[in-house]
């Protein structure tokens, strides 16, 4: 798997397709990805039409955002516990819920707060416009795309100012979680095994700290956008929670825009 397609010929093929932004690193479609990749489950490719009409990624999925995944002709999925779950279904083994009901509440709830609305995600997102927008002129028409897409996700001065509070806290947790783990003995976020916690911690993490350059190639403008500025997360963020990062690239998952790439 080496390249995308259009949406024109995903659309009545068979198997599973996922849309996926295919410059960006996006967290939540390198999740995906990683669910998929980890099962060793084949998928296509498909290029989300950034920037241009989204008529019919609106016709086929109900929606304008990536990731979706779409299997055969089962409903499209464009949320992360679906497409989790979808993957599950698919190969059950390696199986990245866990079995205990504990550990399975606890993985699923940290995933919403890297993933779901108002997550590290979300919250980043919105501070990542706040840096552009708060300064810019109105008249500003170059900027006309981010304002768009601000305004679908929300973004406003007083969400701004939340954000990062939001951020720190998640961070922190996720600091004292895995502090918590590593003294268990265990080398993953939840239990003894990988779970799709340690593939979103991993993917998520490029909003606070992207991966090297000679991992993940990025415009300079890119790069800075997703790099935290924030002394208080930067404190907040163990360096345990980094080194996790790059044991999960490292020994399970493939590299960010490796499709683009080739």
């Amino acid at each position: 798997m080496s390249e995308f397609i259009d949406l024109e010929q995903a659309i009545n093929a068979p198997g599973l397709r996922l849309v996926l932004i295919s410059t960006t690193p996006s967290p939540w479609g390198e999740a995906v990805k990683g669910f998929f990749f980890v099962k060793r489950i084949p998928y296509v490719a498909v290029r989300h039409p950034m920037g241009k009409d989204q008529s019919l990624l609106r016709k086929w999925t109900a929606q304008e955002s990536a990731p979706v995944a779409v299997y055969n002709d089962e409903r499209p999925r464009s949320t992360w516990p679906e497409q989790l779950y979808l993957a599950e279904r698919l190969k059950p083994q390696p199986a990245l819920i866990p079995a205990a009901l504990e550990d399975r509440v606890r993985m699923c709830g940290w995933c919403n707060e890297l993933a779901g609305e108002n997550g590290l995600g979300w919250a980043r997102r919105t501070l990542i416009f706040h840096r552009t927008l708060a300064t810019a002129k109105a008249d500003d028409k170059g900027l006309a795309p981010m304002r768009s897409m601000a305004e679908k996700y929300l973004y406003s001065t007083a969400a701004a100012q939340a954000a990062a509070a939001r951020v720190t806290e998640i961070v922190r947790g996720l600091s004292d979680l895995i502090v918590q783990q590593k003294r268990a003995g265990s080398r993953f976020l939840i239990g003894n095994q990988l779970s799709a916690l340690d593939i979103m911690w991993a993917t998520f993490a490029a909003l606070i700290k992207p991966l090297p350059e000679e991992l993940c190639p990025l415009p300079p403008g890119l790069r800075a956008g997703f790099t935290n500025e924030d002394p208080a997360i930067d404190a907040a963020v163990s360096p345990l929670l980094l080194e996790h990062r790059d044991f999960i690239y490292r020994q399970y998952l493939e590299l960010p825009l490796v499709l683009e790439r080739g």
